[in-house]
């Protein structure tokens, strides 16, 4: 069983109310726009992290992170990327990796597939199933207080060999 952390949108300030939340858990996840090294190197100094880079983040957090991010965790195959959308909006780019996936699940490739799609971008905290594709979107919101957004979010939840599960909304409070 592996309990993670899901952030996005922290753009250069890791609020020291996340922490907790963070060192409850055995993975942290951040789905882009880090904002600077010293936060991805707090995130790791607290638990071991995985993180893809966002549309605002500079040379430096781009040098050491990808746009794209495929993994496993237990038996769930996970996709992250920063500017995804979700179900029936996704941006165009995705559509043949979800096409190459889609037929790696149909044809029981080990480890093929997604079952897990996580994004951030829009501020916006979303947590939706995509029957055309067969996975799970998630979407954390911002951690961060730039931005539009009234309240700071993050998602925690476990994944046990195949299922994600116990999935929570912690709000840290209204900007």
């Amino acid at each position: 069983m592996t309990r993670i952390a899901l952030l996005s949108d922290t753009h250069g300030l890791l609020d020291k109310r996340v922490v907790p939340y963070l060192e409850e858990c055995d993975e942290i996840w951040h789905a882009g726009d880090i904002g600077s090294m010293e936060v991805l190197q707090r995130l790791r100094e607290t638990k071991p992290t995985r993180a893809v880079y966002g549309n605002m983040d500079g040379g430096d957090v781009r040098y050491s992170l990808s746009e794209f991010y495929r993994f496993r965790v237990e038996d769930v195959n996970v996709l992250m990327t920063h500017i995804g959308g979700y179900p029936g909006r996704y941006n165009p780019w995705l559509i043949p990796m979800f096409q190459q996936a889609a037929e790696e699940k149909a044809g029981n490739f080990p480890k093929g597939g997604i079952d897990l799609f996580v994004c951030g971008h829009s501020h916006i905290l979303k947590v939706q199933y995509d029957k055309q594709w067969n996975f799970l979107t998630m979407n954390p919101g911002a951690a961060g207080k730039e931005g539009w957004q009234t309240v700071q979010t993050i998602l925690r939840f476990t994944i046990n060999q195949h299922e994600i599960k116990d999935l929570e909304v912690v709000e840290l409070a209204k900007r």
